[in-house]
């Protein structure tokens, strides 16, 4: 496996990742076959646990026909009554969808619509929170979405139980200068929120581009909360392989490696990204620093042509450059505290429908993997977005997981759907064969 913190040489789209001399091993499948976004998968060499890890339950589906599509979700505990404890979710062109702790729906919120003719309305991909942001005089809880249709956020105060819009309607875009820049999607994508005794931040990245900004929320003093962009850091897109070649991702023309899944450890200030086809960097949660590679796909290094007659990608033999635990792509990341500096960074390894665990401590060792198996609803794929509290709520033995399904199938229907499911942690812990340790 290549060694899991590797250095950036150089901070840019166009820096080049050095990756050493690292012995070729290539893995069992050279010539792994394509999904259906074009992306390759292959065979690793870890074997994914937990055949017992199954849901208590789950959210109503979401149906491609509708143009919904379930996405990320972020836990909000009420801690004035925890039953009252909500799951918030995006649902992308659909919007916004609330669930209860027992995945009922109990609030919709609609896409800003096309400001043109020609234009795309909104699109509400990741969601997470704030606690205790302090607005107008009080202090509130927020949920802070990214917004690709709009390349802005939306923020949400959550009051009584219900998610009130508080967005300042001059905030303005990030990424792009102008409607027509939007109109290209390289936009908002993913999002995680933090803060520290200085302020209440925003990790958001863009999508097709290799690029993470930083925003720093601020109460507009009418109510309203906006933000400014404090820093950006561009992520490699090309990578130099021990074997003296250069590699890059393969995929569309114009499209590189973006990141979607963030997931930010407050105790540390380090932020965890997601970097779809590379693999998970750590790097300062205010994007100082240097970033490293905690662990790479297994089809990093692997090469690929863009074919546009079959608009996708050709590969060739992989050469083992990469490590031996994820699938791509490389999705929801999510961390569970088990103690103070202590816990898991779970991702979601899409090509294998499985999810890696690693220590969050010292040099993010790799804990093992396991998979989501059918039970009183079915197990999850091709998994998105994930959120962990380590709270015991109602049902939820040692904290909640909420895992996006991004290939639901209720019985008697053969049309797709998306959905989340809720995992108890305390079934996680006991049943993916890991030995993994719960909040006390």
């Amino acid at each position: 496996m290549i060694p899991r913190l590797l250095t950036v040489a150089a901070i840019g789209a166009s820096a080049v990742l050095l990756v050493g001399t690292v012995p070729l091993h290539p893995h069992p499948d050279p010539k792994p076959p394509a999904h259906a976004n074009g992306h390759a998968y292959a065979h690793g060499h870890s074997k994914p646990k937990g055949d017992d890890v199954t849901a208590k339950l789950e959210t109503p589906a979401l149906w491609d026909e509708d143009g919904a599509d379930a996405d990320d979700p972020a836990i909000w505990i009420d801690e004035d009554d925890v039953e009252s404890s909500l799951v918030i979710t995006t649902a992308k062109e659909a919007g916004m969808n609330v669930y209860d702790l027992e995945g009922e729906l109990v609030q919709h919120i609609d896409p800003k619509p096309a400001p043109g003719e020609d234009d795309a309305p909104g699109r509400y991909n990741n969601v997470d929170l704030l606690h205790g942001f302090e607005l107008d005089g009080d202090e509130v809880d927020l949920a802070v979405v990214s917004d690709k249709g709009m390349d802005d956020l939306g923020i949400f105060a959550i009051e009584d139980g219900e998610l009130v819009e508080v967005t300042a309607p001059d905030a303005g875009r990030i990424f792009s200068a102008s409607q027509e820049e939007v109109n290209s999607e390289h936009t908002v994508y993913g999002l995680a929120t933090w803060q520290d005794d200085d302020g209440a931040y925003a990790l958001v990245s863009r999508n097709s581009e290799t690029e993470v900004a930083l925003l720093e929320l601020s109460d507009k003093g009418d109510g309203t909360v906006g933000w400014d962009v404090v820093r950006k850091l561009a992520l490699p897109a090309e990578f130099a392989m021990p074997d003296g070649s250069t590699w890059t991702t393969c995929d569309d023309p114009g499209q590189y490696a973006q990141v979607e899944g963030i997931a930010v450890d407050e105790e540390s200030g380090t932020a965890y990204l997601g970097q779809e086809l590379v693999g998970i960097w750590k790097v300062d949660a205010d994007l100082s620093g240097e970033p490293e590679l905690v662990d790479t796909a297994i089809e990093f290094g692997l090469p690929g042509t863009y074919d546009a007659e079959l608009d996708g990608c050709v590969y060739g033999e992989n050469p083992g450059f990469g490590g031996d635990v994820l699938h791509t792509d490389i999705e929801g990341l999510t961390i569970y505290e088990t103690d103070e500096g202590e816990g898991y960074l779970l991702a979601s390894s899409q090509g294998d429908d499985s999810f890696a665990v690693y220590e969050i401590e010292d040099d993010n060792a790799y804990v093992g993997s396991f998979r989501t198996a059918d039970g009183v609803v079915d197990s999850t794929q091709h998994s998105d977005g994930a959120d962990v509290v380590n709270v015991s709520l109602p049902g939820f033995d040692g904290g909640l997981l909420v895992l996006q399904d991004g290939d639901n199938t209720p019985e008697g229907s053969d049309e797709a759907s998306t959905n989340f499911k809720y995992f108890a942690w305390e079934d996680v812990a006991e049943n993916s064969g890991l030995d993994l340790d719960i909040a006390d």
